[in-house]
C-alpha cells in the first residue's frame, strides 16, 4: 500500500469542508460514508455542524484509500476496517518538517491486516500495474470466450 502520505494539519477539530479537501471528496460522500462506517463518525457542534478529529480525517483517508485505490467495495471496505482496527493495525501520525502531521500506514502495520476485500477474502489487493495487466488478462480471456461462443453457434447451426 504506497498511498502518498497527506499532510494533516495541527488542529484539534476539523470542519467537513477542510476534510473534505484533505481526502478529495465532496461533503455528501463524506456524510455518505459515515451513515455505512460506525467507526467514522464525528461529533456535533452546538450549531449541529460536523467537527471531525484527527482521528475521523485518518478514517476518511482510509476508506477512501480502499474505496478508490484498492477498488474494495463498501461492504469489502467495512470488513477490512473492523479487522484492521480489531487486528490493531494504526495509522501512524508524524510530523514533517513543516511542522504539519503526515498520516501514513508504516509497513509493520500493512503486514499485520488481514486483507478480506469482498471479491475473494484473504488475497492482498494488488498493486495498480498488477491490477491493470489482470484487467488486460480478464479482457482477453473475454474475447477467447466470445470467439469460442462464435465457432460453437456456428457448429450449432450446420
Amino acid at each position: 500500500m504506497s498511498r502518498p502520505a497527506v499532510a494533516i494539519p495541527e488542529k484539534l477539530f476539523f470542519k467537513i469542508g477542510e476534510v473534505c479537501e484533505l481526502a478529495g471528496v465532496q461533503a455528501h460522500v463524506l456524510r455518505y460514508w459515515e451513515s455505512e462506517f460506525p467507526m467514522l463518525a464525528p461529533q456535533k457542534n452546538r450549531a449541529g455542524q460536523r467537527v471531525y478529529r484527527k482521528r475521523d480525517v485518518e478514517m476518511a483517508l482510509r476508506i477512501k484509500e480502499l474505496l478508490y485505490e484498492d477498488q474494495y467495495t463498501i461492504a469489502g471496505a467495512k470488513k477490512r476496517l473492523t479487522n484492521e482496527l480489531r487486528g490493531g493495525g494504526k495509522l501512524k501520525v508524524n510530523g514533517d518538517e513543516d511542522g504539519q502531521v503526515v498520516s501514513e500506514l508504516s509497513s509493520a502495520d500493512t503486514e499485520s491486516f488481514t486483507p478480506t476485500p469482498s471479491f475473494s477474502p484473504g488475497v492482498a489487493p494488488l498493486a495498480a500495474e498488477e491490477r491493470q495487466r489482470l484487467k488486460q488478462f480478464a479482457a482477453e480471456l473475454r474475447e477467447l470466450l466470445s470467439l469460442l461462443e462464435q465457432h460453437e453457434t456456428k457448429r450449432e447451426t450446420k
